[in-house]
């Protein structure tokens, strides 16, 4: 249970319904807009979509605050899991709530545990640059239920941007940046289970979220996850 649970992390290395458009880094954003990916497997098979539609854009203060639905579904088009989270976008740089990682489902196998959650946010500035070192980010909870407690504890860290160049997906050809990073995921409950990994994704300007992502373990391909549509 505890080793699906960090992988489901995975699938996702994040109020008032308004229906107005919003700005972010020269791209308008609305309710209803959103994207699409198709994952693969380590060795390039299908395996399975994600979409993520905007529900809701607010501006608090002068940042913009994009509410998103996320779900995922298998290969055969079965849904398998559902989230809700958050961006936020200041011109300066974009935001995702790291405590959103954390989905609905997932919060019900624990809601006996009283989980309290804090977090850094991963953060993406609007400009990139080659050797450009990002921001670490973090999520870290705790609980207990009587004498069993649980800890929950995720670290993304070495964020670097490693070089520019052509990316060409469903999406389209982009001039985009390659981003590693290590994610380090650790769940003690009794037994500790603790899992590393290391990812690449690609981001280009004007586009909000990741192009391409890989994640490998121990050196070997694990899931790659590429655009194939934004709307």
């Amino acid at each position: 249970m505890i080793k699906k649970f960090l992988l489901s992390f995975l699938c996702i290395v994040l109020c008032i319904v308004e229906t107005q458009a919003q700005e972010c880094m020269g791209v308008t954003l609305k309710a209803g807009s959103g994207f699409d990916m198709d994952s693969f497997d380590g060795k390039g098979k299908p395996a399975g979509k994600m979409t993520y539609k905007i529900a809701s854009v607010t501006n608090e203060g002068g940042t913009s605050v994009i509410t998103i639905d996320f779900e995922s579904f298998s290969n055969k088009g079965k849904s398998e899991l559902k989230n809700k989270y958050k961006m936020r976008c200041n011109g300066n740089s974009i935001t995702l709530d790291a405590s959103s990682l954390i989905s609905q489902e997932q919060l019900k196998s624990f809601e006996n545990f009283n989980m309290k959650f804090t977090s850094e946010d991963i953060e993406y500035p609007t400009k990139l640059s080659v050797g450009q070192t990002l921001k670490n980010a973090s999520l870290k909870g705790e609980g207990a239920s009587g004498p069993l407690a649980i800890v929950i504890n995720m670290l993304i860290s070495n964020r670097k941007v490693e070089s520019q160049e052509k990316l060409t997906i469903p999406a389209g050809t982009f001039d985009a940046y390659k981003i590693s990073s290590d994610m380090n995921m650790e769940t003690k409950m009794g037994l500790g289970v603790k899992m590393d990994f290391h990812t690449i994704s690609y981001r280009a300007p004007g586009v909000l979220w990741d192009l391409k992502s890989e994640t490998y373990r121990k050196g070997k391909l694990m899931a790659t996850t590429e655009l194939t549509k934004i709307y």
